[in-house]
């Protein structure tokens, strides 16, 4: 497993994204379109859920599309953000969720009573995916699939090379994500990942849709001082593209009775 990503400073996270909330729709594009291609691989899998859980929600971008697919299911909406599940009243009036604010890795829901776990950009705000993966392997039914979509390590190393590593976050490799789901005793897991490219007008624009989304820095190592003029020319400067590494992967849960050694890792790296 690689060296442990550097920890995120989790109070300041939730604290920007609920000032983010009311524009985050409007400036979180990389969500969405991750989710639409998420839902094309869940096309691909005969699932029948009672009950979904859409894990980090935000402000309620996939809860509609996951209620049209999933008709008779209840979708349970969860978020650490308060100021995110606020504002999320606005979108989701047809797919009506059952909203709960809580941490990913301290689920406040019984074992075995999720039969689909949905995590769409979300992992890579938490400081233990092990954790949260063992969260999401005691709320599933037996059979019921855990799929998620996360940041790789290529993300933003653009940006990164302009204005320093200590400034831009680190992102955990699919491998180690999948070996974490095998620990976690979710099995059969299957992992890809495709390289998602983004053009700016600049570098301000950049940040302006990271600031607008609340995905700035939060490392806990984060320099605390002022940036600076050096940093501001640095950023200005920066590549007008950004590289986005999506990991996918989904796994499921032992169903009871069966062999759970049996296991299938694929990893595919899309171009």
């Amino acid at each position: 497993m690689s060296e442990r990503s550097p920890l995120i400073d989790v109070a300041l996270a939730r604290r920007r994204f609920s000032r983010a909330a009311a524009g985050y729709a409007g400036a979180a594009r990389l969500e969405g379109e991750v989710a639409a291609r998420m839902l094309e691989r869940l096309a691909l899998v005969k699932l029948a859920p009672k009950r979904v859980l859409d894990a980090g929600a935000g402000d309620g971008r996939d809860a509609p599309a996951l209620k049209k697919k999933y008709p008779a299911a209840e979708i349970v909406a969860l978020d650490y953000s308060l100021g995110m599940l606020r504002a999320s009243k606005r979108g989701w009036f047809r797919a009506k969720p059952l909203r709960v604010c809580a941490d990913l890795a301290r689920l406040p829901l019984a074992p075995a009573s999720v039969d689909l776990v949905w995590c769409n950009m979300a992992l890579h705000w938490v400081n233990d995916p092990l954790a949260v993966f063992g969260e999401f392997e005691r709320v599933l039914a037996p059979g019921g699939l855990a799929m998620f979509s996360t940041l790789g390590p290529d993300t933003l190393k653009e940006l990164r090379g302009a204005i320093g590593a200590n400034r831009v976050h680190t992102f955990i490799d699919m491998h180690d994500l999948g070996d974490m789901l095998l620990a976690a005793a979710l099995t059969a897991p299957v992992m890809d990942m495709e390289l998602i490219r983004i053009e700016y007008a600049s570098g301000a624009r950049l940040l302006d849709d990271l600031r607008a989304s609340g995905q700035t820095n939060a490392r806990a190592d984060r320099p605390r001082g002022l940036a600076g003029r050096h940093f501001l020319d640095a950023f200005r400067a920066a590549p007008h593209s950004a590289t986005y590494e999506v990991v996918y992967g989904h796994a499921w849960k032992a169903q009871i009775g069966r062999d759970t050694a049996k296991t299938i890792r694929v990893f595919k790296r899309i171009p």
